[in-house]
C-alpha cells in the first residue's frame, strides 16, 4: 500500500505521453479513415532528428521541438498524397490498401534507421528539466520527475491546442465535417486533399515531437518504434476509433495498467494486460469506452 500513491502518480505521467503518442494517429483515423502502422517510426525519426539536433547545438531538446516538428509536417504534408492514392485506388479494401502500405513505410523507415543510425541505444538529455519534486502525505511519499511532468504538460498543451483548432477554426469545422461525411463535406466546398494533407502532416509533426520526449525521458533506438506502434494502437481503439474526446482516458488508463505491473508484478506481462483489457472491453462495448467510435 505504501507504494500505491507512486504507482499512480507514475500511471498518470506515463500516460501523459501516450495521449500525444494517440491523439494524431485518432485525428488521421478520423479525417483520412487509415490505420497508421508508420506511427511508431515517424516517433522514433523525430527522436533521432531531435538527439542529432542536440548533439550538433547542445540546445535543449524542449527548445529543439518547434524545429522538428516543422520538418515533420513537411515530410507528413508530402507522404499524404501518396496516402490518398492508394485509399482512392479503384481495386482493394481502401483501409486494407492503406493499412498495408503503412506497414510497409514503418518496415522501410526501420531498415533505414538501422543502416543509418545502428542497433545503438542513446538518450536526449534535458537540462532544463533536471531533478525530482518530492511530496508526502502522512506515511507515503510521492516522487515527480521534472522531466515527466514537463511530457504530461506538454501532452495536456498539445490536447488543448488541437481542442480548440477543431472546434474554433474554419480549418476545425473542415476536419470534422470531413470526418463525419467525406461527400458532404466535398459538396460544401471543403477541399478533402488538401485538408488531409494538413492532417496528415500535424499528426506527422506531434508524433516526431514525441519521440523527442521519449528520449529525454526513457531511450531512442532504430526499432522502437514497434511497441510504441501497439500503445497508440491500443489506446485509439479503446478510446473509440476517431473519438479524440477519449484518447486521454485511454491513455491514462494504459499508463496506470503499465505503472501497476512494473511495481507490483512483471512487466513482462504488461502487454498481456493490456491487450486482456482491450479484449474484455471491446466485448461489452466494440465502439470502445465511451461507445462513440467509428
Amino acid at each position: 500500500m505504501e507504494l500505491l500513491p507512486q504507482a499512480i502518480v507514475d500511471g498518470l505521467l506515463i500516460g501523459g505521453i501516450y495521449i500525444t503518442i494517440a491523439i494524431g494517429f485518432s485525428l488521421a483515423y478520423g479525417v483520412m479513415h487509415i490505420i497508421d502502422f508508420a506511427v511508431g517510426e515517424w516517433i522514433m525519426l523525430g527522436a533521432f532528428l531531435g538527439f542529432y539536433l542536440h548533439k550538433g547545438t547542445g540546445i535543449d531538446p524542449f527548445i529543439l521541438l518547434p524545429v522538428v516538428f516543422l520538418v515533420f509536417f513537411g515530410v507528413g504534408y508530402i507522404f499524404q498524397p501518396l496516402i490518398h492514392r492508394v485509399l482512392s485506388g479503384k481495386r482493394g479494401n481502401p483501409v486494407l490498401m492503406g493499412l498495408v502500405f503503412t506497414f510497409g513505410l514503418a518496415l522501410m523507415f526501420r531498415g533505414i534507421a538501422l543502416t543509418a543510425f545502428g542497433f545503438y541505444t542513446h538518450s536526449i538529455p534535458a537540462k532544463f528539466f533536471q531533478g525530482s519534486l518530492f511530496f508526502q502525505f502522512g506515511n507515503f511519499f510521492v516522487t515527480i520527475p521534472m522531466i515527466r511532468l514537463a511530457g504530461l504538460i506538454y501532452a495536456l498543451s498539445i490536447t488543448a491546442i488541437l481542442h480548440y483548432l477543431l472546434k474554433n477554426t474554419d480549418f476545425g469545422l473542415a476536419v470534422r465535417a470531413l470526418a463525419q461525411h467525406k461527400e458532404s463535406a466535398g459538396l460544401m466546398g471543403v477541399n478533402a486533399k488538401k485538408t488531409g494533407s494538413y492532417v496528415y502532416g500535424i499528426y506527422v509533426g506531434i508524433s516526431a515531437m514525441t519521440g523527442v520526449i521519449i528520449g529525454s525521458i526513457f531511450s531512442i533506438n532504430a526499432q522502437m518504434g514497434a511497441d510504441y506502434t501497439v500503445f497508440a494502437f491500443f489506446v485509439v481503439v479503446l478510446a473509440g476509433m476517431g473519438y479524440l474526446a477519449g484518447v486521454p482516458w485511454a491513455a491514462f488508463l494504459l499508463g496506470l495498467v503499465q505503472s501497476f505491473f512494473l511495481i507490483y508484478l512483471s512487466p513482462s506481462y504488461t502487454l498481456l494486460a493490456v491487450f486482456g483489457i482491450l479484449y474484455v472491453i471491446l466485448l461489452i462495448s466494440p465502439k470502445g469506452l465511451f461507445a462513440k467510435g467509428v
